[in-house]
């Protein structure tokens, strides 16, 4: 799935998240993150911390790629 948006990016979290029967608190306490964060990345928020989001994406199982365009 290309993601161009932290909405885009925080849907995939959640249907994830979701799809392994995870709540929010589970998800946090597996990524070492607040719930409160967790909360904030799956609804988009444009300034979540990076170092924090590519952890909850590696306990997901989720890799994330950056590539030139064109």
């Amino acid at each position: 799935m290309r993601v161009t948006t932290m909405a885009e990016l925080g849907f995939l979290i959640r249907e994830e998240r979701l799809g392994k029967k995870l709540t929010q608190t589970d998800l946090a306490e597996i990524s070492g993150v607040g719930i409160t964060f967790i909360s904030q990345l799956e609804h988009g928020k444009e300034t979540v911390e990076m170092g924090r989001v590519v952890r909850v994406l590696t306990m997901r199982g989720i890799d994330l790629y950056a590539e030139r365009r064109g």
